[in-house]
């Protein structure tokens, strides 16, 4: 085992991924390790909240002390208390032993509430009295123990809506959730994709002695179009797959209301490698940064406008539509992007972008545009582009 010091100078997990969303979600982690307040994470299943709470614990004081997850979702009502709160030997049948529950095994440390949502009715009062006493009575005791941990909780409903409900109480609600960190599903940060592949990936290979599995561009963009509703822990099982048969397995029938490929970040952009590498294969040379297109905002806003006309065979309002700018916007910097572009110009008045356009169109196009999302007036909105909704670390 690494001693306290070596382990003091291991750097924190970090959230895998550039966009906009994995720098906030970083932020967020950061300032909250900080502080002992309670942590509500929110967002869909699979899309990381365990890996959130335990980089919040890796990054801040606490990360030598113990880090004690539970599942709510397993605990029945007459178990849950025993389970949160411990017990002394022989204080129901089958009490055999002493357990002390995951508050005194988590003390100085961090305890992790998963699936908080689905804590029976009866235990929360309970719950709710420890947390504000900072101190446990276990089950057939009557001496009490006190704790000092920090409590995070996560869970995938709305809460609030089950407040609404009664199926929570709203005194506990707002004792958990005095910060509130939102893990945004994959879909809505899919710039990030080709490096949670990358780690997945890396990860699979260092640990079966294999290469690195390297998606080719048409794999790559499937992947890109498809809206992964298992999230992250999806991707991961997908690229475990391909390591399992030695083949990309195909992916699962679109769902309904899926992003079109125009929305999503183009893998050319990306500097993604044209062959496909299996794990059986040889590792890829790596492009250096220097090679990498990405670091320049002007080449990207060119590839963002030429990708935009030849989707839409040049006509310049639907292309300002798919990113989200104003026709006028749009001219300009069609002009400006040069590269012999000419775009098709329909006889007449030219149509403006419909009211009713993309609403999901991610905002690091308006980041490479360096123009701001139109408003509802269709006019140009000059206030901040709309945040970009990882995970990260597996």
């Amino acid at each position: 085992m690494p001693s306290k010091a070596a382990r003091r100078s291991t750097p924190a997990p970090r959230i895998t991924g550039t966009s906009a969303a994995a720098a906030q979600l970083e932020f967020e982690i950061s300032r909250a390790a900080q502080f002992d307040s309670c942590v509500l994470l929110t967002g869909e299943t699979g899309s990381g909240k365990e890996a959130v709470a335990r980089a919040i614990h890796a990054s801040g004081p606490r990360r030598d002390k113990p880090f004690v997850a539970i599942n709510c979702a397993a605990l029945t009502t007459t178990l849950a208390e025993s389970q949160l709160f411990g017990h002394v030997k022989g204080a129901f049948t089958g009490a055999v032993g002493t357990a002390l529950g995951v508050f005194r095994s988590g003390d100085g440390g961090v305890v992790f509430l998963d699936e908080i949502g689905e804590l029976p009715l009866e235990a929360q009062p309970k719950l709710l009295r420890v947390i504000q006493q900072r101190e446990v009575t276990p089950v057939g005791s009557t001496e009490v123990f006190p704790f000092e941990v920090q409590i995070l909780a996560a869970t995938n409903r709305d809460i609030g809506l089950e407040v609404d409900r009664g199926a929570f109480r709203p005194d506990l609600f707002f004792r958990l959730n005095t910060i509130e960190i939102h893990v945004p599903a994959l879909r809505d940060r899919a710039s990030d994709l080709p490096l949670l592949i990358s780690h997945f990936s890396e990860m699979l290979a260092a640990r079966l002695d294999r290469e690195p599995w390297v998606p080719d561009a048409p794999t790559l963009a499937r992947m890109l179009r498809y809206r992964w509703p298992g999230n992250i822990r999806q991707l991961a099982q997908f690229v475990e797959r391909v390591y399992v048969f030695g083949t990309v397995p195909e992916l699962p029938v679109e769902p309904p209301g899926a992003m079109p490929a125009a929305n999503l970040v183009p893998p050319a952009a990306l500097n993604v490698p044209t062959a496909l590498s299996l794990p059986t294969g040889s590792r890829p040379n790596r492009p250096s940064e220097a090679e990498l297109p990405v670091l320049n905002l002007e080449a990207l806003r060119r590839i963002a406008v030429r990708q935009a006309l030849a989707v839409t065979s040049g006509h310049m309002g639907r292309a300002a539509t798919l990113l989200g700018v104003h026709i006028n916007t749009m001219t300009k910097f069609a002009i400006e992007s040069g590269d012999g572009i000419v775009p098709r110009q329909r006889a007449g008045r030219p149509r403006r972008p419909r009211r009713e356009g993309p609403t999901d169109v991610p905002p690091v196009w308006y980041d490479l545009l360096g123009a701001s999302p139109r408003s509802s007036s269709g006019g140009i909105d000059q206030g901040n582009p709309g945040r970009e909704d990882c995970h990260g670390n597996a």
